[in-house]
């Protein structure tokens, strides 16, 4: 991932260039990279697949991609045949989002992709993406009310949705459950006793600390960034009055600076206090809460499956505190989306019917720490009492997606300007002043330039 800002405007745009005589050649790459042991590789140059197949590319590895795994054998299972769905994973971030945008501009997408959300509207704003009618989702007995509201919304792009959004996946709280009894933050339920304001946040983090004897709690300073800007985001979107750090799709900066500043040097007391570790990676920060040495760990939902195959750990999940006026996490949404094709009804229907099937098997999904966002799932007796996933659910209520802009979404280099920023603060290294306004140098220059899709 490029983590330079990129060079002044151009006159050309990446998009007109590809629209134009460079179609072919994008066209070309797409084959060429999927042809290292991917069994997209003889559709892609041209050899036909059997009538009725769907082609899907998603980007799930580890614990995701084995669930995967397991919900497409179902839906191969459910239409009877081995060779009515051929997948493939690609590396996750750019480089996806870089092969489902030339294999679209060479017409030889996937039936189905995956996307997050916050990478989505930029596909869709480059007309890369079929738009999700309410017609579309009738074909499969689906409608808009079928999903929840926040995902929802933020599937769509100048008011058309463009997504139908699996999940929602936000950054919350692990709990080491013997480390929080005898530093008395659980309740008689066995579960951690509600946490509501910086004071009581501060306090709690105190009591870790003395009972650990080392911090309270733990997360990544370095080697994530994308991690550090989820913190403070979830914190920043907690403030009255935080605006986005950007609108008008990325072209203008919006960031409240003095309550950016305040929010970083809130951070930045309770690692030089002690109460955090100044320089952790996620691998360590995970340790420090299997050994004892934290009460919490502050991650994305997903590190469940991690922290469930670590011996002897006794844990538990909860939506992060709210400690400001409102209640906000970080979140995004994985989705799937119909690539800009030339298809015909038939072949609609299927790819729709693939889209239900993976919908309707969102307990799998939700067994890896995914909240679904499908209501039939998520308003199940059965998902309702899947814990510990079930107690952070709240926050796809209130889930805080990336600002849109082009350089904007999950793995972006607006996570990464942002994320190194912050991680210098965690670490001591640099001032919240001076990390807020480098934060908005660096926006300011994406802001200049133009989209390359």
């Amino acid at each position: 991932m490029n983590s330079h800002p990129p060079g002044p405007r151009s006159p050309f745009s990446r998009r007109t260039l590809l629209r134009g005589g460079l179609a072919a050649g994008g066209l070309g790459l797409v084959a060429g990279a999927a042809g290292c042991g991917s069994p997209l590789a003889a559709g892609l140059v041209g050899s036909q697949l059997n009538p009725g197949t769907v082609t899907f590319w998603n980007l799930f590895g580890g614990g995701d991609g084995a669930r995967l795994q397991i919900m497409l054998d179902e839906y191969r299972k459910q239409q009877g045949s081995a060779d009515s769905l051929v997948a493939a994973t690609f590396a996750w971030g750019n480089p996806y989002y870089t092969k489902v945008s030339l294999a679209t501009l060479g017409n030889k997408p996937p039936d189905v992709a995956v996307s997050h959300l916050t990478r989505a509207t930029n596909l869709a704003a480059a007309g890369l993406l079929e738009p999700i009618t309410d017609e579309t989702l009738a074909l499969v007995g689906l409608k808009t009310s079928d999903f929840t509201p926040k995902a929802w919304e933020a599937a769509k792009f100048e008011g058309q949705s463009y997504a139908i959004p699996m999940d929602t996946h936000p950054w919350v709280l692990f709990y080491n459950t013997e480390v929080c009894q005898k530093a008395g933050l659980l309740g008689a339920d066995g579960k951690l006793t509600k946490i509501e304001g910086l004071q009581a946040w501060e306090d709690a983090l105190t009591a870790a600390k003395q009972a650990t004897g080392t911090y309270g709690a733990a997360t990544a300073s370095v080697g994530d960034d994308s991690n550090c800007w989820r913190f403070v985001n979830t914190l920043y979107s907690q403030r009255d009055g935080a605006k986005p750090l950007m609108s008008e799709e990325g072209q203008e900066i919006t960031m409240d600076d003095a309550l950016m500043v305040d929010t970083l040097a809130t951070i930045q007391r309770w690692t030089s206090s002690g109460l955090m570790p100044k320089v952790v990676d996620t691998p360590g920060a995970e340790l420090a809460l299997s050994q004892g040495q934290s009460a919490f760990f502050m991650n994305g939902e997903w590190e469940i499956t991690t922290l469930q195959s670590i011996e002897g750990l006794k844990f538990s999940m909860a939506a992060f505190p709210q400690l400001y006026e409102k209640p906000a996490a970080h979140a995004d949404s994985h989705s799937f989306v119909l690539p800009r094709m030339d298809r015909d009804a038939d072949q609609l229907k299927r790819a729709m019917g693939f889209v239900h099937s993976m919908l309707e098997q969102g307990m799998t999904w939700a067994e890896g720490g995914h909240v679904p966002t499908y209501l039939p799932i998520f308003d199940s007796q059965q998902y309702k009492t899947l814990e510990p996933q079930a107690d952070y659910a709240e926050t796809a209520t209130y889930a805080s997606y990336d600002p849109a802009a082009w350089y904007s979404g999950s793995g972006s280099n607006f996570e990464t300007v942002t994320g190194s920023q912050i991680g210098l603060v965690l670490q001591g290294l640099t001032t919240p002043e001076a990390a807020t306004a480098s934060i908005r140098n660096q926006l300011e220059t994406y802001a200049r330039t133009a989209n390359p899709l």
